[in-house]
């Protein structure tokens, strides 16, 4: 038996969810595309992006730890180097929070954008150098990874369109 076997439920189910939930916010971002507010073209890419982005994650983690590998090896490397790329996402991210102009972040902001993402996609990173160690450690650690990146997703949807709907130009109220 392998470090990976008993994990296949909990990866079809986050996986299958963080899909779900990029499908969901595209057509929410379609139904909101009708009243575009000025900025907001620099604002999703600080707010919307790096959602759909952190839910691209979680299923990229599940499709990797749901192949049947013979080993930690392999999958421990690649979600090594996913936790890497996150982490110089993050950022980026950071730099186009401050650029744009159409909102003005508050500290929840900065929690759910930058401090929480860069701590999910570190986990990743520090599970991956430990994985040939502490197998199992090493794979609760990539779970609680997805599920962090998955809730911050999850929030950081909901604040944007709640944001979109009570927000609106001052011409039309």
């Amino acid at each position: 038996m392998t470090a990976l076997e008993g994990w296949e439920n909990f990866y079809v189910i986050v996986g299958s969810s963080a899909g779900a939930l990029i499908g969901l916010q595209f057509v929410v971002i379609t139904l909101i595309a009708e009243r575009p507010l000025p900025g907001s073209e620099r604002a999703s890419g600080a707010f919307a992006t790096p959602s759909v982005v952190h839910f691209g994650v979680v299923l990229l983690l599940s499709a990797i730890l749901s192949a049947p590998w013979n080993s930690i090896a392999t999958p421990g490397y690649l979600w090594g180097f996913t936790g890497l790329a996150g982490a110089i996402y993050t950022p980026i991210v950071m730099w186009r929070m401050r650029k744009q102009d159409a909102y003005q972040p508050v500290f929840e902001d900065w929690l759910f954008h930058a401090i929480l993402p860069f701590v999910a996609y570190a986990i990743l990173v520090v599970s991956a150098l430990t994985a040939h160690t502490h197998e199992r450690e090493a794979l609760f650690l990539v779970g609680a990874a997805s599920l962090l990146l998955m809730f911050i997703g999850i929030h950081n949807a909901w604040d944007a369109v709640t944001w979109h709907v009570f927000t609106r130009p001052k011409e039309e109220k």
